[in-house]
């Protein structure tokens, strides 16, 4: 296989990868509109954009249904917010990894799996050599090569394109740690792809931007941003920055300068994705409701064979709920208002961030009413900047969970922008008995 392997890409002026990792040569993508580049425009089957891509017009019912042999059941508890799941839990590893986001349980999963040979190769990202913030789509073959992928990227990464080169070579079982973008696009082209197994490790995402953007955020807190090696926001209302020197700092949401940045720092797309909690992956891996530990949706079995991956090498617990998160949100969406019409937002005096930010951390909304609050404010993002800026899109971009999460803050489909009702979405069908939940 190895002889087999295409050509490999390296940093500008850098030493090979190791051999853990390849970083296979990837071709230009075709020009598309609403496109984060998850790789598949890259493909010899480029043309199947136009039925996979998230942002043309997904149809989530059938899709969870085809992943999950079911779909969302608004009955049961969260699963409006967060989609299918058998359960959740708030977990991190006995010994976290270091240089880890987290503890490192997206990046142990996918070591087990190449250990016992679930699968042949893991499709994730690295660091760019010479670049760490940029990310560089890698096919993984050894569980070494693994901890070479750890810690946060900012940027486009088109994963999806290792899809070929990894076929290439004979590769048929394989695993994707992705974002839901390349989630959802894996999953509409999966069956025709000849695989005998496939693991879907999905992380949430909600605001992606380009690396160089990113530097410019990083430039906006600290007169050194090139020093900073880690930024992760988290759970408890601040983002946390660590330096090459081992300093480490935290910075309160309310204290960022998000009013600085340029009103198209985030692109549209991000600005209206509806699939921050990933709910077609078979395990997600966040931190969103995991109140500063990570919080895992066990989505179907393939899922719960992945956490089995892991055993003894787990604390878990019951993920907590405190607070109440309707004032919070109501509070975002006039700010998204004025956002959305272009209108500057109104910067909180100087004097007054320090307080705001310690009520904010003590009363606000924390563990899975934190991540419900965070998932209503994605919602009521996608419909006022689709509103704004591609109203005929939303009929066909919006599915019917997203209307029902935004109606108790007053927005309601006006004509032209919802899809004739689906019966389905708003009674669920009988089903099967999804799994234990706890």
């Amino acid at each position: 296989m190895d002889a087999a392997a295409p050509a490999e890409r390296t940093g500008q002026g850098t030493a090979p990868l190791p051999p853990a990792l390849r970083a296979p040569a990837l071709g230009p993508p075709v020009p598309r509109t609403l496109c984060t580049d998850c790789g598949l425009s890259r493909m010899r089957i480029a043309k199947a954009c136009g039925r996979a891509c998230q942002f043309i017009a997904p149809d989530y019912p059938a899709a969870e249904a085809a992943v999950h042999g079911r779909t969302r059941d608004p009955s049961r508890p969260d699963e409006l917010h967060f989609g299918p799941f058998r359960r959740m839990l708030r977990a991190g590893l006995r010994e976290p990894r270091p240089g880890a986001q987290w503890t490192g349980i997206a990046t142990r999963i996918g070591e087990r799996l190449l250990e016992t040979g679930l699968a042949q190769a893991v499709l994730t990202v690295a660091p760019t050599p010479g670049d760490p913030w940029r990310p560089m789509p890698v096919i993984v073959t050894r569980p070494e090569g693994m901890a070479l992928c750890r810690g946060m990227r900012m940027g486009y990464a088109p994963t999806l394109a290792l899809l070929e080169p990894a076929l290439e070579v004979g590769f048929r079982r394989l695993a994707l740690i992705g974002i839901p973008c390349q989630v959802h696009a894996l999953r509409k082209i999966q069956a025709e792809l000849g695989l005998e197994a496939l693991w879907i490790v999905g992380t949430p995402c909600s605001d992606n931007t380009t690396t160089e953007r990113f530097r410019e955020f990083l430039a906006l807190l600290d007169p050194h941003p090139e020093t900073i090696t880690y930024l992760e926001f988290r759970a408890d209302y601040r983002i946390e920055l660590r330096y090459a020197d081992g300093r480490v700092r935290f910075v309160p949401f309310l204290e960022l300068p998000l009013a600085q940045l340029p009103a198209d720092f985030f692109p549209l797309t991000c600005r209206t994705c509806v699939d921050y909690t990933n709910v077609l992956a078979d395990i997600t891996v966040g931190y969103m409701g995991g109140s500063g530990k990570q919080w895992l949706l066990v989505r179907n079995e393939r899922g719960e064979e992945l956490l089995r991956l892991l055993r003894d090498e787990l604390l878990v617990d019951e993920p907590e709920s405190r607070g109440r998160r309707a004032g919070p949100v109501r509070v975002y969406a006039a700010n998204v208002v004025r956002a959305a019409g272009g209108l500057p937002l109104r910067r909180m005096p100087d004097w007054l961030r320090p307080i705001a930010s310690r009520l904010q951390r003590w009363f606000g909304p924390k563990g899975l009413e934190f991540a419900r609050a965070r998932v209503e404010m994605k919602a009521i993002e996608t419909v006022l900047h689709l509103r704004h800026a591609a109203r005929a899109k939303m009929k066909h971009m919006i599915p019917a969970h997203v209307w029902r999460l935004v109606e108790p803050y007053g927005l309601q489909p006006e004509p032209g922008e919802q899809r004739r009702p689906d019966p389905a979405a708003a009674e669920p069908l009988s089903r099967p008995d999804p799994g234990p939940r706890r």
